[in-house]
């Protein structure tokens, strides 16, 4: 029996929104407050082919977003994931 990760799958297609929500989430309760990380991180977990993946990761990144769940930035200001042209970083809602 094998036992470890669960296999990557091959093609964007077969990820799921609530699979993009669990890493996005994952990732950023993996950092310390205040650190910041790369939506390509969760697109390249969750798919062997994760460029495709991108647009999709950062819409379930908006919502979570508009959820107060993570904030994005770009360049250490505040940017809209859908809006933003280039890299964003995400990060965990500092708590207080």
């Amino acid at each position: 029996m094998k036992h470890g990760p669960p296999a990557v799958p091959e093609v964007a297609h077969d990820v799921n929104a609530a699979d993009i929500r669990e890493c996005l989430m994952r990732l950023a309760a993996g950092r310390s407050e205040g650190a910041t990380y790369c939506p390509s991180e969760a697109a390249r977990q969750l798919s062997r082919e994760w460029r495709p993946l991108m647009q999709r990761v950062r819409e379930v990144a908006a919502a979570l977003v508009d959820e107060g769940l993570l904030v994005c930035t770009q360049k250490s200001e505040p940017a809209d994931p859908l809006a933003a042209k280039g890299p964003i970083r995400l990060a965990r809602v500092a708590k207080g």
